[in-house]
């Protein structure tokens, strides 16, 4: 069953009504294909209607459906001969990022992602796709690895954030955080990050100092959530969609300001409606981003990569 958004209540009940006649057994002599058809190409229109104009909260919705493709689907789809590796070395292993070596159209690559579950149960088991230290620490450790061996790294963000408990306190969190950024500017290999749905806080920023920042058209990308900002600011996290406005979170707003390199476009009604589509698309971007970096000198990657994100916000624009 398909789950529809609050600002898609309209399209919703459309919806449902070609359902229910598709299901429908038609009186004798009369055919209910025409009515389905009128009806099809009214939801049609309220779609393209909908999503032509999408304010940042309702952007922040879509990024955050409950069937958009998530990091496995993308790993699964795009990374051939996958062999996962997990864990920190040295206190354990965080199902919230998901991470390991294979194949990207015939290139070995170093593969990460933060996961955030499809169903109940998955979504438990990867913690809503929020990392604890030891999920960073992982990170750090593949993407050393990478360096090592020559391997190109692919990373797919969808997080709301890194686990924000004590016990995460407790073992460093900023610090393992900080210590991923760090590795991740400095890795002589390319780097290209996609954010695929919520790209939060420096939950997001551990796997995004990459070369080439690629970002879905509805996908999200800010250093606090809307609610988290607006708890802050106005004291109720029920002035989220103010907040949204006011972050500059859209993958429009953050390509005007470059702190991402690319928007690729997402299917008509969002990724959830047809996630084929949009996993061959992003594996399209991501071999154009890729391609030219192969080209280049360690030493020449480490330079730009460290360069692009100095010159953020100098001009005064962010």
């Amino acid at each position: 069953m398909r789950h529809f958004l609050d600002f898609e209540k309209p399209l919703a009940e459309l919806e449902n009504k070609i359902e229910e006649l598709r299901r429908m057994p038609g009186p004798e002599g009369l055919s209910i294909a025409d009515e389905v058809g009128r009806l099809s190409e009214k939801a049609d229109r309220q779609l393209r209607t909908l999503y032509a104009k999408l304010s940042p909260w309702q952007k922040t919705q879509v990024a955050r459906h409950p069937d958009r493709p998530r990091a496995l689907s993308y790993i699964a789809a795009l990374i051939t001969d996958f062999t996962p590796l997990g864990g920190d070395r040295a206190f354990a292993e965080d199902a919230a990022i998901v991470g390991g070596v294979g194949r990207f159209n015939g290139v070995p690559v170093m593969v990460m992602g933060t996961e955030k579950g499809t169903d109940t149960d998955s979504r438990i088991k990867h913690n809503f796709g929020s990392a604890r230290p030891e999920g960073y620490r992982k990170v750090k450790r593949l993407i050393e690895l990478a360096g090592r061996f020559n391997l190109p790294i692919l990373s797919f963000i969808d997080t709301s954030g890194a686990y924000p408990g004590i016990d995460a306190e407790a073992r460093g969190q900023a610090e393992a955080i900080a210590s991923c950024i760090d590795v991740g500017l400095l890795a002589p290999v390319p780097f290209i990050a996609t954010v695929i749905g919520e790209g939060g806080s420096g939950g997001a920023i551990a796997i995004g100092a990459a070369d080439r920042v690629l970002m879905l058209e509805h996908a999200i990308y800010s250093v606090i959530s809307p609610e988290g900002c607006a708890s802050i600011l106005w004291r109720d996290a029920a002035s989220a969609p103010l907040a949204a406005d006011a972050l500059r979170l859209t993958a429009d707003d953050l390509r005007r300001f470059d702190l991402i390199d690319a928007v690729i476009p997402e299917p008509l009604g969002g990724a959830h409606r047809a996630p084929a589509e949009m996993i061959a698309a992003v594996g399209e971007a991501i071999d154009h981003a890729l391609r030219p970096l192969l080209e280049q000198t360690p030493a020449a990657l480490k330079t730009k990569r460290r360069e692009k994100f100095l010159a953020m916000g100098r001009d005064g624009v962010v």
